[in-house]
């Protein structure tokens, strides 16, 4: 564990009840200033694991990129932070400042902000103390390393950040942290048409819903399989996120197919950024989608 994780984890004290609240206060402000100079924030969630959503928020990410955006890209999986790999970006670190944690610049000018960039090469986090022997004591630490994590990063002035959340064990772990970002526009929710993964998801949406959070809308991944030698697209999966997304009245921002190609280029941390690439250009539709979908809500929120 690199010593700036370790000021980070040191500066968490709970003491007393009173001070505990009074630093996630503190936490609270910081981050919200943080982040004044950002227009647009989403989160990524899905409440599974396994269905792609990293992939997808990188995607999405370069896909904003490609039409002139500033981006930003905030990684807070603690132990399984895989953002820098996808990108090329393993091995860089934040640049340590007065002001505060300048994020590593990527491809496309996508600033990315992860917890990997603390630790060393395939180092865990590893949580000591009282959260040994309570689960309850564990989920608060890692809470507020979260927060104060969110609050050290100076973004400067972007036009999008997209917030790649933890799977999570329950579906409750995603919205709450969703709930950290201040003014935020809105959950993207990527599932596969995997009737599991349907189940699982929807159980996050409901939870999301209830914690107040704006679901703009709903990735399939995996749609199908993509052969790379024809071109071919087969089914994978007998779900029916057409069906899911009727259920919860939400819109189907975009399906993606399992592309073997796409997926070897970020495994290898070499993105493939060409956007006249076929799948790529799926990304590009899906997000001109959301622009719409925020513009909309703008106007309609004027209009109230």
């Amino acid at each position: 564990m690199s010593q700036d994780l370790k000021d980070i984890l040191g500066r968490l004290k709970y003491t007393d009840d009173a001070k505990v609240v009074q630093q996630i206060t503190e936490q609270m402000k910081a981050v919200k200033n943080r982040m004044a100079g950002i227009r647009h924030k989403f989160v990524v969630m899905s409440g599974k694991g396994g269905v792609g959503k990293s992939m997808t928020t990188v995607n999405l990410a370069l896909a904003f990129a490609r039409q002139g955006d500033q981006v930003g890209v905030l990684d807070v999986d603690l132990n399984g932070p895989c953002v820098p790999k996808m990108l090329g970006m393993r091995g860089r670190r934040f640049a340590m400042t007065a002001d505060g944690a300048m994020p590593p610049v990527g491809p496309l000018g996508v600033k990315v902000g992860s917890m990997d960039f603390f630790l060393e090469e395939l180092a865990p986090v590893q949580w000591k103390g009282p959260m040994d022997l309570s689960p309850v004591w564990l989920g608060l630490t890692e809470m507020n390393v979260i927060r104060e994590f969110i609050a050290d990063i100076v973004w400067g002035k972007l036009d999008y950040l997209l917030t790649d959340l933890p799977p999570g064990a329950a579906a409750d772990k995603p919205p709450v942290i969703a709930g950290f970002i201040p003014d935020l526009d809105g959950a993207i929710v990527v599932t596969t048409p995997s009737e599991i993964a349907s189940d699982v998801v929807q159980k996050s949406i409901a939870y999301a819903r209830d914690l107040g959070i704006k679901v703009l809308g709903i990735v399939e991944n995996m749609s199908q399989y993509l052969c790379p030698h024809c071109g071919v697209e087969s089914e994978l999966f007998d779900g029916d996120t057409e069906a899911l997304c009727q259920a919860l009245d939400l819109p189907l921002l975009g399906r993606i197919p399992f592309d073997r190609t796409l997926a070897r280029s970020f495994d290898k941390g070499m993105p493939l950024l060409d956007g006249d690439y076929a799948t790529l250009k799926r990304y590009d539709e899906i997000v001109t989608r959301i622009k719409a979908l925020v513009d909309y809500k703008k106007i309609m929120a004027r209009q109230l």
